[in-house]
């Protein structure tokens, strides 16, 4: 779901991938009378293709979302991703965290071209922009502090975070000419993960997984998207993670404020060395130039965001966690 669509049409030409069998299931799930008018390309993401079908019937006219996993790599994990998206939409239907509903799910590709999820469609787009920046973050940090709140019973719990990077992996910036930088980064996170209090995470929360609707006074958001890689871990990772999309989108004050927005909203975190893991343990999870989320963010807009400009706001942000949590 983004700002940026692309009409393909009803049929199978241009998709890009399979569709016939993942069409004829599709199909099978559909109200009697319903038919699929349009398929709509969202743009924005990347782990998965997501596609928008609108439908028309007796009813009226609804629209779903299917996503689909087509890179090998998410091919092979989809059956513990999409399950897992499903059981947390499952979980989520009726409390006030404003998320699709499940329609169906094809985590083994079963019976689709690939391996699906269908949803239905949330209001609202992704936004981006500098405009309005600050707004939409203090609704991110009230937000998120809802999500961390949810109640689960040990059997709901999704499964312990995973760390996606470590010390081996950490790749500084080819042309760093602040390399000790780095280094000091990457020995943070080579100590044991400090204890903490689990809550449920969404893991992936960033403004490009959230919808917004309105503006000014009546800017709310209207969804939060892409629920694959939920876990149970301590609330600083979530808030980590959303704080160095931030600084990436916006500059490296945006990304230092979201932790104070966090906490004004009622959320609880991690002090001194401890929080300063989990931020850096995140932020190196983006070097060493964040490309990997550019792409999709440049699909919604943001074509200011180059290689360059996004490592000198990585390297940026992290020497300012240094100065105010070492």
């Amino acid at each position: 779901m983004g700002e940026a669509t692309e009409a393909m049409g009803t049929g199978h030409e241009g998709l890009g991938w399979g569709w016939g069998a993942t069409r004829s299931w599709v199909e099978k799930g559909l109200v009697e009378g319903e038919r699929i008018e349009q398929v709509v390309r969202l743009r924005g993401g990347w782990t998965s293709q997501m596609r928008r079908l609108d439908l028309a019937g007796p009813g009226g006219r609804r629209s779903l979302v299917l996503r689909s996993f087509v890179k090998p790599f998410y091919v092979r994990h989809a059956e513990g991703l999409l399950n897992r998206e499903a059981a947390v939409l499952r979980r989520l239907d009726g409390t006030d965290v404003p998320a699709a509903t499940l329609a169906a799910v094809d985590a083994t590709a079963q019976h689709c071209d690939h391996p699906s999820l269908l949803m239905t469609l949330l209001p609202g787009t992704v936004r981006l922009g500098d405009q309005g920046a600050d707004d939409r973050a203090e609704l991110l940090a009230r937000q998120l502090v809802s999500i961390h709140r949810l109640p689960m019973t040990a059997a709901q719990r999704p499964r312990p975070y995973q760390a996606w990077t470590s010390p081996e992996r950490a790749t500084p910036p080819a042309a760093t000419e602040r390399p000790e930088l780095w280094r000091r980064a990457v020995d943070v996170i080579r100590r044991e993960p400090p204890a903490h209090q689990g809550c449920f995470l969404h893991r992936d929360f960033h403004p490009g997984n959230v919808l917004f609707t309105g503006s000014d006074g009546d800017l709310r958001i209207s969804g939060v998207v892409d629920w694959v890689e939920t876990s149970w871990g301590p609330a600083d990772l979530d808030v980590a993670h959303c704080s160095t999309a931030l600084a990436l989108l916006h500059g490296v004050p945006a990304g230092m404020r979201f932790a104070d927005r966090y906490v004004d909203a009622g959320g609880t975190l991690a002090e001194g060395t401890a929080h300063l893991y989990w931020r850096l343990l995140d932020a190196l999870g983006f070097a060493p130039d964040a490309e990997k989320v550019a792409v999709p963010w440049r699909e919604l807009g943001r074509v200011d965001l180059t290689p360059d400009v996004l490592t000198g706001r990585l390297e940026g942000y992290i020497e300012a966690l240094f100065e105010r949590c070492a």
